[in-house]
C-alpha cells in the first residue's frame, strides 16, 4: 500500500472536536473538566480535550444500551447494511486522510508519512470486516432424538473498548470494525494522550449513518474513565490494548463487576532470530525496521535481536551504522524516519532503561542519549553483548533500543526465545525452510513471521500467548469475542415407520 501521491503535511491543522462524543453528539463532561493534548515533537498544548469521568461513562452505557434494544434501528438493520455503513466509514476516511494523517502526526508525534499508511491501513481494516457481517454463519446440528437443533450466533450487546496511544486511528479501526460487524454497540476510551483522531472519527461514523448511541468516545484517563468501563455493570464485555500490568487491572476489575468477558492485547518482548545462512545487508535491514519503527513504541516490537555467532560481529557493526543514519527531526518534514517518543513519562521510561543497559554491562554501539532541545527525541540506541539476564533483554521498554544477543544453534535459542513471560511475535531469517519451520512450530508466540518482519494483515488472526493477551484481533477470529453462540433444540414429533412398506 502506497502513501497519498500527494501529501499535504499540516502543523496547523485545525482541531474540530475535543468533546465527549455520546449518543451522536458532542458534549461537554458533566463535571466541565478538560485535559491538554500534547504535541511531543515540542512539549506544547494543542487542544483542551473534555475530560470524563463515571457519570460520562454511565451516559454513554445508557446511550449504547438503548441503540441495541430490541426492535432499535441498529438491532433490526440487515447483517449487509451493516457492512454498508462500515463501507461507507472506509471511505470517509479515505476523504479525510490528509486531515486525519496531520492529527496522528501532531498528537502522536509519528511521521507524516508513517501516519498516511496507518490512516489507509484503518480503512482496510474497517472493509476486512464489512465483507463479514452477512457471513457470520450459525449452523444446523445432527441432534440424537427426535429434535431439530441449529447454533445461532449473536451480538454480545453493549461492548467498552480502551485502546493505547501509539497507532490511534488503527486501534479505533482493530476495536470497531468486529464489534460493529458483530451488531454491538460501543463505548469506546481512546488514550489520554492521543485523543484527537478517534474524536474526528466518530463525527465520521455520523455522517456514515451508524444510528445514535451505537458509537460513543470518551476521552478522560485510565484511573477514571478506563476503570468505569472495566468495571460497569451493563457492559458485557471489554477489550483492551495496553500494558500487561493494566490488562490484569482491567480482568480483575471486570470479574469483581459482573463477570463480563474479556479480550486483551497486550505486551511483548519478541525474539528476532537471524541465522548464518541469510543476507546480511537484508537482515541488517529487517531487524533495524522490526525494532525501530514507530519509534520502537510496538507491542511487537522485535526487542530481542538474536544473530548467530558467525555473523555476529558483522552483522553488529552494521546495525549500529544504520542507527546512526537514521533521520530524526520534524514529523511534518517529508523523509523523516523518526520523531518524538509519545510523552515525557515514555520519553524518561526509555533513557532509564538505557542506563539500565549500561549499568549491566552490554556494549553501546549506537544513540544512547536525548536528540534535539525540544521535544521527547531519542537517538535510535543499539546494545551488542546482550545477555539474557540484562534488564534491557528482559522487560518491555518501548522505545528505539535494539539489544542484540548472540547464539549458537537452533534448540539453544528456541529455549532462550521462549523464556519469558510474554510469547506476542517472534521473527526468524533463514534460508533453510526446515530451520524456519522448526523455529516458527517451537516458539511461543501468536504471531511468526519467516523472512520479514511485523506482516500484520486484516486477514490474519493478531494475539498473543501467555501473558501477551487473551483472545485474537483481525482475520475471520476476531469477531468471535464479539458473539454469544446461542443453541436452540426444538422437539419434533414422533413418526412412527410404517410396518409395511
Amino acid at each position: 500500500m502506497e502513501t497519498p501521491k500527494n501529501p499535504n503535511p499540516n502543523p496547523d491543522q485545525e482541531i474540530q472536536f475535543t468533546k465527549l462524543f455520546i449518543n451522536n453528539e458532542f458534549v461537554d463532561s458533566i463535571s466541565k473538566k478538560t485535559f491538554a493534548t500534547i504535541n511531543p515533537a515540542n512539549g506544547k498544548k494543542i487542544a483542551d480535550i473534555a475530560e470524563a469521568d463515571k457519570a460520562d461513562v454511565d451516559l454513554a452505557v445508557k446511550a449504547a444500551q438503548k441503540a441495541f434494544e430490541r426492535g432499535s434501528e441498529w438491532r433490526n438493520l440487515d447483517a449487509s447494511a451493516r457492512g454498508r455503513l462500515l463501507y461507507r466509514l472506509a471511505d470517509l476516511i479515505d476523504r479525510d486522510s490528509a486531515i486525519l494523517s496531520n492529527l496522528e502526526t501532531l498528537d502522536n508525534g509519528k511521521p507524516y508519512e508513517d501516519a498516511c499508511l496507518d490512516v489507509l491501513f484503518s480503512g482496510e481494516f474497517l472493509r476486512y470486516y464489512a465483507g463479514l457481517c452477512d457471513k457470520i454463519h450459525g449452523r444446523t446440528v445432527p441432534s440424537d432424538g427426535n429434535l431439530f437443533s441449529y447454533v445461532r450466533k449473536e451480538p454480545i450487546g453493549v461492548v467498552g473498548q480502551i485502546i493505547p496511544w501509539n497507532y490511534p486511528l488503527m486501534m479505533v479501526s482493530w476495536k470497531w470494525a468486529p464489534a460493529l460487524a458483530a451488531g454491538c454497540t460501543i463505548v469506546l476510551k481512546p488514550a489520554e494522550q492521543t485523543p484527537l483522531s478517534a474524536l474526528y472519527v466518530a463525527n465520521l461514523a455520523k455522517e456514515a449513518g451508524f444510528p445514535a448511541g451505537v458509537v460513543n468516545v470518551i476521552t478522560g484517563y485510565g484511573p477514571t474513565v478506563g476503570a468505569a468501563i472495566a468495571s460497569h455493570p451493563d457492559i458485557r464485555k471489554v477489550a483492551f490494548t495496553g500494558s500487561t500490568e493494566v490488562g490484569k487491572l482491567i480482568m480483575e476489575a471486570a470479574a469483581k463487576s459482573n463477570l463480563k468477558k474479556v479480550s486483551l492485547e497486550l505486551g511483548g518482548k519478541s525474539p528476532l532470530v537471524i541465522f548464518d545462512d541469510v543476507n546480511i545487508d537484508e537482515a541488517v535491514d529487517i531487524a533495524h525496521n522490526a525494532i525501530f519503527a514507530n519509534h520502537g513504541q510496538n507491542c511487537c516490537a522485535g526487542s530481542r535481536t538474536f544473530v548467530h555467532e558467525k555473523i555476529y560481529d558483522e552483522f553488529v557493526e552494521k546495525a549500529a551504522e544504520m542507527a546512526k543514519n537514521r533521520k530524526l527531526g520534524s514529523p511534518f518534514e517529508i523523509g523523516v524516519q523518526q520523531g518524538p517518543q509519545v510523552d515525557d513519562q515514555m520519553f524518561k521510561k526509555v533513557l532509564t532503561y538505557i542506563d539500565y543497559g549500561k549499568e549491566d554491562g552490554a556494549k553501546l554501539e549506537a544513540g544512547g542519549k536525548r536528540w534535539g532541545n525540544e521535544g521527547f527525541y531519542i537517538e535510535p540506541t543499539v546494545f551488542s553483548n546482550v545477555t539474557d539476564d540484562m534488564r534491557i533483554a528482559q522487560d518491555e521498554i518501548f522505545g528505539p533500543v535494539q539489544s542484540i544477543l548472540k547464539f549458537k544453534t537452533i534448540d539453544e535459542v528456541i529455549e532462550r526465545a521462549n523464556n519469558t513471560t510474554y510469547g506476542l511475535a517472534a521473527g526468524v531469517l533463514t534460508n533453510d525452510i526446515n530451520t524456519a519451520l522448526t523455529f516458527a512450530n517451537a516458539v511461543e508466540a501468536g504471531s511468526v513471521w519467516v523472512n520479514c518482519y511485523d506482516a500484520v494483515t486484516p486477514q490474519m488472526p493478531f494475539g498473543g500467548y501467555k501473558q501477551s493477551g487473551i483472545g485474537r484481533e483481525l482475520g475471520a477470529e476476531g469477531i468471535e469475542s464479539y458473539l454469544e453462540t446461542k443453541a436452540v433444540s426444538i422437539k419434533l414429533p414422533s413418526f412412527k415407520v410404517p410396518s409395511k412398506i
